[in-house]
């Protein structure tokens, strides 16, 4: 079996493995006890902590670890709204969002917060005027991811920081980076974001840690309570392995970026030029998006039945983003973007990652043909 699921999760270094289980059997300690072995335990989380803001060019104390980017990005959410309440009760993000960011602003406006979902135009890409203009006095933050998830655009946050701070100086940029850190560069400062959501098992790290970044000035309220751990924001015993190999995975990840975009940039323009030239696809994915996604859809077909079928070629496949890939229903992306709803039924997703080759793209061009013949084939069958 060929891997091409690397946006859902990536295999782990060997060397985050070996970390995992390094700190697990010799540093189990709590980190909040006064003893020495807690202390030793601390310190680590304090060296990983230093790590992360050196890789993501910020303070040491702005890097807050959490459970993952799910609890990130619902902290920098609710966290926010909850905590400037007093401003305002308005958000703005956009259709294109995560599920973890788009139902945390659902759930948000079901207690009485009035968000505006942004439509991107039919590229996939949000207009940053667009944001602008729904920016009002009472807006407390703007949410906004830097690559999708399911079909690898990239939004021009540069833009659309300038757009918000222009409006209003005092509203919160808050940005999913789960799919842009190790493929492009991450530029917060340019950006003017005050949060910064990431998630170390994208990027070949542990499972079950997350870290949101915190600019200094902003404050959150915080949603789990029970203890003053991760300066007051996060409650809970931190997870010592987790985090320590997180922050070897997001050091890694960033050392090597250049390199990898390199090695995926010809695959993934092979990938495009293969399913370009495929009459029964429709390619969603566009050409300057990021470097490690291809999406596609087969108007007519369940994308779980192309996925099943190219996995009984030896290739593993999603349909779209792993949250949100049992749901039988069309693709909330696809649809914002003008799709029909056959072709945002039809959908499916293709990550790269550092292990692929020319070959690999070969051997899976070929399934992708035989899958749609063969599908093609059975349709025809049955009419």
């Amino acid at each position: 079996m060929l891997y091409w699921d690397y946006a859902a999760a990536a295999p782990p270094y060997d060397e985050v493995v070996q970390t995992v289980e390094q700190i697990m059997r010799l540093h189990y300690a709590n980190p909040s006890s006064l003893h020495r072995a807690g202390m030793e335990a601390e310190r680590l989380i304090t060296r990983a902590r230093e790590v992360c803001a050196a890789a993501l060019a910020v303070q040491p104390h702005e890097i807050l670890f959490t459970s993952g980017a799910t609890e990130s990005n619902n902290l920098a959410i609710k966290g926010a709204a909850l905590q400037y309440q007093g401003r305002g009760r308005h958000i703005v993000t956009t259709q294109l969002e995560h599920p973890s960011v788009y139902e945390s602003c659902r759930q948000l406006r079901e207690l009485g917060w009035e968000v505006t979902f942004v439509a991107p135009r039919g590229t996939g890409i949000v207009d940053p005027a667009d944001i602008a203009a729904a920016i009002r006095p009472d807006t407390v933050l703007v949410s906004v991811m830097h690559v999708n998830n399911e079909i690898g655009t990239v939004q021009p946050l540069r833009e659309i920081g300038q757009g918000i701070k222009a409006v209003n100086r005092r509203t919160l940029f808050h940005v999913d980076g789960v799919q842009g850190y190790g493929k492009l560069e991450t530029r917060l400062k340019e950006w003017q974001a005050e949060l910064y959501s990431l998630s170390p098992h994208k990027i070949r790290g542990p499972r079950g840690t997350g870290i949101l970044v915190v600019r200094e000035g902003t404050a959150l309220f915080p949603l789990l309570t029970g203890g003053s751990h991760e300066n007051g924001n996060r409650a809970g015993t931190e997870n010592v392995a987790g985090i320590v190999a997180s922050a070897k995975a997001v050091r890694m990840s960033g050392e090597r970026r250049e390199e990898l975009v390199r090695q995926l940039i010809p695959l993934r323009n092979r990938l495009l030029h293969c399913i370009a030239a495929m009459p029964e696809l429709v390619l969603n994915s566009r050409e300057d998006g990021a470097p490690h996604i291809v999406h596609f859809s087969y108007p007519g077909m369940k994308g779980e039945v192309l996925a099943r079928k190219l996995e009984e070629l030896g290739m593993t496949v999603s349909t779209r983003s792993a949250c949100s890939s049992r749901l039988a229903e069309p693709s909330r992306v696809l649809l914002s973007m003008g799709r029909d709803v056959q072709a945002a039924l039809g959908g499916i997703r293709i990550s790269l990652g550092d292990i692929h080759t020319e070959a690999d793209v070969a051997l899976l061009e070929q399934a992708l043909l035989a899958a749609v013949q063969s599908l093609k084939k059975a349709e025809g069958g049955m009419k």
